[in-house]
């Protein structure tokens, strides 16, 4: 059997269709981190790089025998594309793609630009929406800012509201977490939206640039979703999802998480710049300067010489292989799965150390598993 034959194929693809953005996150992996590459390509996507990447994905889906896709559109912020280019972009995709393969599209924003137009064009290519927001404007507004240094809260909320009136159309809310933010009130506010999903995630961080702590001997960021855990399961009426900790909770029980930052699972998501280049998962820009960069594109390599690439030989690596000794000694390793790529990185050990946020993840997980079993779901 051919190492292609054994390799997990790429299920997600990411199209960054604009690399260029109306407010200036300060915690950013794009323009505010490491790396700062996207500030240099190309302001949005091109439809020869858009149809490009729609063939090679087709090429992928019959090489693997996929039923579908997940397409992802991105950036900076995706709709500063416009939406008659946005139209284009679809069309190419969609068009370049298999006919029987089932294309699901959904598209990350801030949210601020969002209006009915928009909100039309979703409806003709079935795209779901996911808006950041990281709760209440004190806490938003504390990393959120526009370029002008004033508030995108309004603006945001705005756009969610319009959103709210297809709901079909929303895909959930994404939220960083910040230690300064009370947990029950941002999970509350949120929830308040009436959003599929809520998806936490841990601001980016490094052995050699930790995320801020007040205490650096507790683990503050498990204690903060711990807090976030109860609030969701105290209240029945609440519907949503909490993408993280049902993540938890579906490995706990021996079931495949959702997305790359928890398990043991190989990733399956790739990125296409706005240039065409092919890269690494995104959120290794803030690791460090080149970190995603493969030297490859759509024009010239297949999505299987990616996925062969050094680079991303993590990938193909049989359970814990790729983990530091801790990690593979850890009873939690299954569900933990050793952290997110970004978070094991140090400048001398390269992925081979546990994640920067392991006590925060073990203490979390101890807190689900303890839940689970009190209630006999487990």
């Amino acid at each position: 059997m051919t190492r292609l034959e054994v390799a997990v194929p790429f299920r997600t693809f990411v199209l960054k269709t604009a690399n260029r953005c109306n407010i200036d996150c300060d915690y950013c992996f794009v323009f505010n981190s490491k790396d700062q590459a996207a500030r240099h390509l190309p302001a949005r996507m091109g439809l020869d790089v858009a149809r490009a990447a729609a063939r090679r994905i087709g090429e992928h889906v019959t090489a693997h025998g996929l039923p579908a896709v997940h397409v992802v559109l991105h950036g900076g912020e995706p709709l500063l594309a416009g939406v008659r280019h946005m139209a284009d972009l679809l069309a190419a995709v969609r068009d370049g793609i298999p006919a029987g393969v089932e294309v699901q599209f959904e598209l990350q924003t801030n949210g601020t630009l969002l209006s009915e137009a928009w909100l039309d064009l979703f409806e003709r290519y079935r795209v779901v929406v996911g808006v950041s927001l990281d709760g209440p404007s004190v806490a938003n507004d504390r990393h959120r800012l526009t370029h002008h240094g004033r508030s995108s809260s309004a603006s945001t909320v705005r756009g969610i509201e319009l959103l709210r009136s297809r709901p079909h159309l929303f895909a959930g809310l994404l939220a960083v977490v910040d230690l300064a933010n009370d947990p029950v009130e941002v999970h509350d506010y949120l929830a308040a939206f009436e959003p599929p999903v809520i998806d936490f995630g841990f601001p980016h961080g490094t052995h050699d640039d930790p995320p801020r702590r007040d205490d650096p001997t507790r683990p503050e960021y498990g204690l903060w979703m711990s807090r976030v855990y109860d609030a969701w399961l105290d209240r029945p009426e609440y519907r949503h999802s909490v993408r993280m900790l049902e993540d938890i909770i579906a490995l706990s029980s021996g079931v495949r998480s959702s997305v790359e930052t928890l398990g043991l699972a190989p990733p399956s998501s790739v990125v296409i710049e706005s240039d065409g280049a092919i890269e690494g998962v995104d959120t290794l820009r803030s690791v460090e300067e080149g970190a995603t960069r493969l030297e490859l594109d759509v024009f010239d390599h297949s999505f299987d010489a990616a996925l062969h690439h050094p680079k991303l030989r993590h990938r193909q690596e049989e359970g814990t292989a790729a983990l530091a000794e801790e990690c593979r000694r850890c009873p939690l390793v299954a569900v933990c799965g050793g952290g997110y790529l970004p978070h094991r990185f140090s400048g001398d050990r390269g992925y081979q150390n546990p994640s920067v946020y392991c006590t925060d993840l073990a203490y979390l997980i101890r807190h689900v598993q303890g839940s689970l079993q009190r209630h006999g779901w487990q």
